[in-house]
């Protein structure tokens, strides 16, 4: 049995899809970051940037933070979606969402989106980043089935939750023929649809 401990985030949502994609089942443990869930005691021991999602693994009483490192230890663990063949390529796809992709569209969420007309700069500079960001994964799947190479990867589970946020993002994913391409083909898998609302709220993948 997994447990994971998140708030609905486009991070949580990579492990719940991982987890739905493996077929197991598992406790969400909500953490309302609004409230500062994340800063108590209890949560700090397990996350120690406060951050969420963290991976329970309760039958090898294994603790696991950071959402590219629960994708690796379960990609690793159960050899699904993390072929050993084509790990290095796997891991670069992987780890420019991490230190890229994700951080880049969050600022770009944070002034764009939750508070628009508070930083002029803001806004245009992280407008700008993501927008070169729907170009460059563009170019990538105009060469590549998936993200990382033919196969579906945790590098297309990492990212495939940032993208699906294209919806606020006001840059326009139908602009761009193979990013589309790849979102309408990983939206209609059934664990992913499952894992987006792994909360229980009804939630929908936001069509391009």
């Amino acid at each position: 049995m997994f447990e994971i401990l998140s708030a609905d985030t486009p991070n949580g949502k990579k492990v719940s899809i991982m987890l739905e994609e493996l077929n197991f089942e598992y406790k969400v443990t909500k953490i309302n970051i609004y409230k500062g869930d994340q800063f108590k005691t209890a949560f700090s021991r397990i996350s120690p940037f406060n951050k969420t999602p963290v991976l329970r693994d309760h039958k090898t009483k294994k603790t696991i933070f950071e959402s590219g490192a629960i994708l690796i230890y379960l990609g690793e663990k159960y050899k699904k979606f993390y072929e050993k063949k084509k790990r290095l390529i796997i891991l670069q796809w992987l780890m420019i969402q991490m230190a890229y992709i994700g951080p880049m569209f969050g600022q770009h969420h944070q002034f764009h989106h939750y508070n628009h007309g508070k930083s002029k700069f803001g806004e245009d500079r992280y407008f700008k980043i993501s927008k070169q960001i729907y170009k460059d994964l563009d170019k990538r799947l105009s060469k590549s089935k998936y993200l990382a190479c033919s196969k579906y990867t945790i590098a297309d589970i990492a990212t495939f939750p940032w993208v699906a946020r294209h919806d606020i993002h006001d840059i326009g994913l139908r602009q761009y023929e193979n990013l589309t391409r790849w979102f309408k083909l990983i939206s209609k898998r059934k664990a992913v649809i499952k894992g987006y609302d792994f909360m229980k709220r009804g939630e929908r993948i936001p069509k391009p």
